[in-house]
């Protein structure tokens, strides 16, 4: 039999809920096949409103956990550990957790440099070069050219000529580093204008190897870029955990 525990107001309680059930779920205490309790039962079970429950359920769909029935309810997945590939934000607290993001986007982005490297249409290095210029741009204008940042290595990846690789950075891209934990790096590089120039001097080198058409060369200067931004992230977090 299973037990929902009543949720503190102090968490997200949509959140909660949802590691209760699904740790029913994988303990094997909700078997395969077998329906949640209903809507109104959680509610009283958790004390939590009708729109929580439905927001833990929605996750519960979204992790491959649970399958809804229109008018019948919700039932456990015949496969509940075949969940699809996740990044929970709520489990992502620390600058660590963000770095293990890094880490796996860099797997993905150094393939993504020498694919484009061989493959990008005269539109594509069209765009790539664009969106390296409108970083130029917004670093003239004193601004922190995150986004631009993000456009450029979108371009790439549009780049490699395989849809997977845009898809998976624009899943990715929303649980890179936030900007306030970041919001010290440009002051820890000695001011803004030096960080944004040792960015696009690394930027550029990877672009230039692209219009080059020289995979082995886009790969070796996006590897470089992403492990130096690993390495500033870590000084970085070592900085502040010593502050602290």
């Amino acid at each position: 039999m299973m037990r929902i525990r009543p949720l503190a107001a102090t968490h997200k309680l949509s959140h909660g809920l949802f590691v209760q059930l699904a740790e029913q779920i994988k303990s094997g205490k909700l078997a395969p096949g077998a329906r949640l309790p209903t809507e109104a039962e959680l509610t009283r079970a958790a004390r939590v409103s009708r729109t929580v429950v439905r927001e833990a359920v929605a996750a519960l769909r979204a992790d491959g956990l649970v399958v809804t029935r229109q008018g019948v309810g919700a039932f456990v997945s015949a496969a509940p550990q075949q969940a699809p590939f996740r990044i929970d934000p709520d489990r992502m607290r620390s600058l660590e957790d963000m770095l293990h993001v890094m880490e796996l986007r860099l797997g993905v982005e150094i393939e993504s440099a020498g694919l484009a490297a061989e493959r990008a249409t005269r539109a594509q290095l069209r765009a790539i070069g664009a969106a390296l210029e409108a970083m130029d741009r917004a670093a003239a204008q004193g601004k922190d050219a995150v986004d631009q940042d993000l456009e450029l290595h979108r371009a790439i990846a549009e780049a490699t000529g395989n849809a997977q690789f845009p898809r998976f950075l624009q899943f990715i891209g929303r649980h890179l580093i936030p900007r306030r934990i970041v919001s010290g790096m440009p002051q820890s590089m000695g001011g803004r204008e030096v960080y944004l120039k040792l960015l696009q001097a690394e930027h550029g080198a990877i672009v230039e190897a692209i219009r080059s058409r020289d995979p082995k060369a886009a790969r070796e200067a996006m590897r470089r870029h992403l492990t130096r931004s690993v390495e500033r992230y870590r000084k970085l977090a070592a900085r502040q955990q010593a502050a602290a």
